[in-house]
């Protein structure tokens, strides 16, 4: 089952037009202790995340700016990707808006949506000021 095990109703859950499912968040917010852990994280973030008990990667991304390294983000997004046929991936920064609306965008991007609809298609299925600024829009129609 794509998405394996998010329930597609809870709040963050963004379907990609294959099917497959991963949720964005906030992490000044708390987790539901009842919700299902992610078998996999991307933390955006401009320092390092906490640790969590889950197979995750860091890509230094300060908050309303861009990844630091392009061709890493690029390296980190695809494997998120990739991982979320099987796995519950999560990706998650300090709001859960900005940077997590746009790598969810360009997990869109690489799922076939066009770049130049992903801020939208994101903005409908995951949360309406998902990809906050002008040059974030930017990055996801280059990705």
């Amino acid at each position: 089952m794509k998405g394996w095990n998010w329930d597609p109703h809870e709040p963050g859950i963004l379907r990609l037009p294959s099917g497959r499912l991963v949720r964005g968040r906030g992490l000044r917010y708390p987790l539901d202790p009842a919700a299902p852990t992610p078998s996999y994280g991307v933390y955006l973030l401009g320092g390092r995340p906490p640790e969590v008990p889950w197979a995750s990667r860091w890509l230094r991304w300060p908050d309303f700016r861009l990844p630091a390294d392009r061709g890493e983000a690029r390296d980190v997004l695809t494997e998120a990707w990739r991982r979320s046929a099987e796995e519950r991936v999560e990706i998650a920064c300090g709001g859960g808006k900005g940077r997590s609306g746009t790598a969810l965008a360009c997990l869109a991007v690489l799922d076939g949506v066009p770049a130049g609809s992903a801020v939208a298609y994101v903005r409908e299925h995951y949360d309406r000021r998902a990809v906050e600024t002008p040059w974030q829009r930017r990055y996801v129609r280059r990705f």
